[in-house]
């Protein structure tokens, strides 16, 4: 009964602080991004000796180095976390934003602006530099943000909230507008999902399990994307040198996370010259390969390389693990991206226009690109400042999520007496 009663005290001061939030204006909001900038790089040796809590238990119990990865707050890590808060106090506030208005024939004039969300809910696993960025996103969309961290990296986020709070001091923004769950047990979870009355999104991020648990078990709405099969094409007459950086970096730049690719697709008309050299790069590269039987014709199974099963194409493996299948063309592969992919991110390389034209207009993911990365699918390489999550769910964001997904908008209305006949 106390973690209930504590969850839902901080749940009611968050609501409360947010409508003192959505109230102040936008100077306000960004100088207080700054001061928790600051206050991340002032105290980041008091963040890494928390940190560095979390890693050793993290390593004692066998956590996987991608994990790992994800857990530890190196110094790049903290000031990726300082930089981001100061790129969204940059950025162009949205709210009170009037986006169109139109006038009626009765001489009323109606518009839409844009508002805050209210309360925030996240809940995520591992990274703890989601708990500074998710707290500045919020921040500057006017909204109130709660925010349960997995137990392997409590300390850090704890630590995170304790410099942010500290910096709020002596600023207009109340330091219960952020807020970290101090509990541990799963049934916080729970707790949270169930307060409906002062929680208006639940964002899960984290592996496919924890999302599918917290849709199964919210009262709350929830954005969400269960995993991230992630693909490139390699298209007939691609540039090959460029082909091969692309898959190089989509699989072995950060293997561990959901952006990163998980299954490529080479078109069968340069499979017999692309596929030796692309093998030969993932390889070198410690790369495990779950090639289909066309691949296998033309690189034969060897140490690092072998046989795909059907479940190998519905695999976010989030390791240096892919899949590899020839495909006969476009259709084709479009066709495998709609029966396998799942609304993330995938990336064509080629060098014909019409074609990559096609392949943006009917592959409906979350992020379609030509000839680059799928690690550029997200919030801050595409210019929306540290992004809060990736919703793949259609509604009502859909792709990653920065500030105008933390917000909805409200119809207003100007006349001058007119009165419904």
């Amino acid at each position: 009964m106390e973690i209930e009663k504590r969850i839902r005290e901080l749940a009611e001061e968050v609501k409360a602080a947010s409508r003192v939030l959505a109230d102040i204006p936008a100077t306000e909001k960004d100088r207080a991004l700054s001061a928790m900038a600051a206050g991340l790089r002032k105290r980041r040796d008091f963040l890494q000796k928390e940190n560095r809590r979390d890693l050793e238990k993290a390593e004692a119990g066998g956590l996987s180095p991608a994990m790992i990865d994800r857990l530890t707050l190196s110094d790049k890590v903290v000031e990726a976390m300082a930089a981001g808060l100061e790129e969204v106090a940059s950025f162009p506030d949205p709210i009170g934003n009037v986006e169109r208005m139109w006038r009626r024939p009765n001489g009323l004039m109606v518009g839409k602006m844009r508002i805050p969300l209210g309360v925030v809910g996240m809940i995520y696993e591992s990274r703890p530099n989601v708990t500074a960025d998710a707290a500045g996103l919020c921040l500057k969309s006017g909204n109130g943000v709660i925010l349960r961290g997995g137990s392997e990296a409590f300390h850090s986020n704890m630590a995170i909230l304790e410099v942010l709070h500290e910096a709020l001091e002596g600023t207009a923004v109340p330091a219960a507008v952020i807020q970290v769950v101090p509990f541990t047990e799963r049934r916080a979870i729970n707790i949270l999902l169930a307060c409906e009355e002062q929680i208006d999104l639940i964002i899960p991020r984290g592996g496919e399990g924890l999302i599918r648990f917290v849709v199964e078990n919210s009262r709350i709405p929830v954005i969400k994307h269960y995993k991230g099969v992630c693909h490139v094409f390699v298209d007939a007459g691609a540039d090959l040198e460029m082909a091969r950086r692309i898959v190089i970096n989509a699989k072995t730049h950060r293997p561990g996370v959901c952006n990163a690719a998980e299954t490529i697709l080479v078109h069968k008309d340069i499979a017999d010259r692309f596929l030796p050299l692309m093998v030969a790069d993932l390889l070198e590269r410690g790369v495990e390969i779950r090639a289909c039987e066309e691949t296998l014709a033309i690189v034969p199974a060897a140490t690092g390389v072998q046989a795909a099963t059907e479940v190998d194409w519905d695999a976010e493996y989030l390791d240096l693990i892919v899949a590899v299948k020839v495909v006969d063309g476009l259709e084709e592969a479009i066709s495998h991206i709609a029966a396998h992919g799942s609304d993330h991110t995938e990336t064509i390389v080629t060098s014909d226009y019409h074609r990559s034209q096609e392949f943006l207009r009917r592959v409906n993911s979350s992020v379609v690109m030509v000839n680059a990365s799928t690690r550029f699918s997200d919030g801050g390489q595409m210019g929306l400042g540290a992004e809060i999550g990736i919703s793949t769910t259609k509604l009502h964001a859909y792709g990653p999520m920065g500030l105008e997904g933390l917000t909805t908008t409200k119809y207003i209305i100007y006349g001058d007496g007119q009165i419904r006949q």
